[in-house]
């Protein structure tokens, strides 16, 4: 996570189109009501723990929900469950699945298509994310089976309770990859394999030693709270393609300085309030983020499978 640090550094540095108002932090920092309690309000996550049933099943279920935690910039196209987003969408669409069938098998997995995964988040097949979450439920199964021994929990201890060396392994495989390059560097975002850490953490499923050596998970929520909240500026050039519902290609120079300084903007408030880290603000800002005030203005929408 070092290297994606600097690199983000480096990024905010020679940024045009995205700006952090470093005389911000401070204050910003101090207003954060911190400490988190030690799991996100009700309703606000899918609820499996390792105590409802032990630990291999929470583990599939985590890890499974986050392989195809992405397809944020389709997210309007989706048939939305009621009152539920995109995200809470395709949570409740899997929870109601391994609640009636239990959890999927990694052989299972490795044989999911889109018809059946469309069926199980009430979405039209043809929806060009169906392809996507199968293909990447594919290689999940595929690689617990080969790496694994079929089992999601031996993944989680291969960690040796070490977040990063979970998210740096996940990272690996082609269903949680997530890297882009700016210049001549390269930024290893690995947003949805950072969560599944944080999500094993906060299910009981795992404890991790370096949880606060995590990054921001890097995405199109927290930017968002971060640009309205006055800590991140765009330039108004990008502020109009957003408000005007434009797609951001994923690695273009704007898409990538919108994560990168966002990332950065959080170590500076880490930074300035001891005691914080990137996983719990992270997880502050994107609770905050479905506040309707945030809700009421578009964010960037980039179409890929990194968030």
């Amino acid at each position: 996570m070092d290297a994606l640090r600097t690199a983000c550094a480096a990024v905010a540095e020679r940024a045009r189109h995205v700006q952090i108002d470093r005389e911000r932090i401070s204050a910003y920092a101090a207003e954060l009501p911190l400490p988190l309690p030690a799991a996100p309000p009700a309703g606000a996550r899918p609820r499996p723990h390792a105590t409802d049933a032990g630990v291999e099943p929470a583990a599939t279920f985590w890890i499974t929900l986050d392989a195809i935690n992405f397809g944020s910039g389709w997210f309007p196209t989706l048939r939305k469950r009621p009152g539920r987003s995109g995200y809470h969408t395709v949570a409740a669409g899997l929870t109601a699945q391994f609640d009636a069938e239990g959890p999927w098998s990694a052989a299972r997995m490795r044989e999911i298509d889109s018809v059946t995964i469309a069926r199980v988040l009430g979405q039209d097949p043809e929806h060009p994310l169906m392809e996507l979450f199968a293909r990447s439920l594919r290689d999940l199964g595929a690689n617990v089976l080969t790496h694994h021994a079929s089992r999601f929990d031996a993944l989680v201890d291969a960690a040796s309770g070490s977040a990063v060396t979970l998210a740096t392994g996940l990272g690996a495989w082609d269903c949680f990859a997530d890297s882009s390059t700016y210049d001549e560097l390269t930024l290893p975002f690995l947003k949805r394999a950072q969560i599944v850490a944080a999500d094993l953490a906060r299910a009981g499923v795992a404890g991790f030693h370096d949880l606060p050596r995590l990054t921001l998970f890097a995405d199109n929520l927290v930017p968002h709270v971060l640009r309205l909240d006055g800590v991140l500026r765009f330039d108004q050039s990008l502020v109009a393609r957003i408000e005007r519902e434009e797609l951001i290609e994923h690695g273009s120079r704007e898409e990538v300085e919108i994560r990168a300084c966002a990332l950065h903007a959080v170590e500076l408030i880490v930074a300035a309030r001891p005691g914080s880290h990137p996983a719990a603000i992270d997880q502050l800002l994107w609770e905050r983020g479905q506040q309707p005030r945030y809700k009421a203005s578009p964010r960037h929408r980039s179409r890929c499978t990194a968030y």
